[in-house]
């Protein structure tokens, strides 16, 4: 079983930047697609970036390409999402998810194909 642990969230202004984290335990990291998801009040859970086992593919959101930058650390078992000119549209809880993978340059952009999920890291961006 696989726990995934967000941290990094804040409250800060727009044009702001912020980098939230995902640390893993209970499974070999490198074995495991991740991405990143978030949930506005109100509204329903949206992708956010997805990145490979290797690393090496990502994906983005339309909302976020440019600013956002998803990375990862095997030695650490932890991904990260850089997240640069923070709007308040971005204000949401930030979920991290992962899914084992046969593949090493796959990646994943629909919640459903994610097996493990974290609590969530709240971010808010006033304007």
């Amino acid at each position: 079983q696989v726990q995934l642990v967000e941290s990094g969230g804040d409250f800060l202004q727009a044009g702001g930047s912020l980098r939230l984290s995902c640390a893993t335990s209970g499974g070999t990291f490198s074995n495991y697609a991740m991405g990143w998801f978030r949930q506005a009040p109100g509204k329903e859970r949206e992708f956010v970036a997805a990145i490979s086992r290797s690393g090496g593919s990502t994906y983005y959101a339309d909302s976020v390409m440019g600013r956002f930058t998803v990375s990862r650390d095997d030695a650490k078992s932890t991904i990260y999402l850089r997240m640069n000119s923070l709007k308040p549209e971005d204000t949401a809880v930030y979920y991290c998810a992962a899914r084992q993978s046969n593949s090493r340059t796959v990646y994943y952009a629909t919640g459903t194909h994610y097996d493990y999920w974290g609590q969530g890291t709240q971010v808010t961006v006033s304007s």
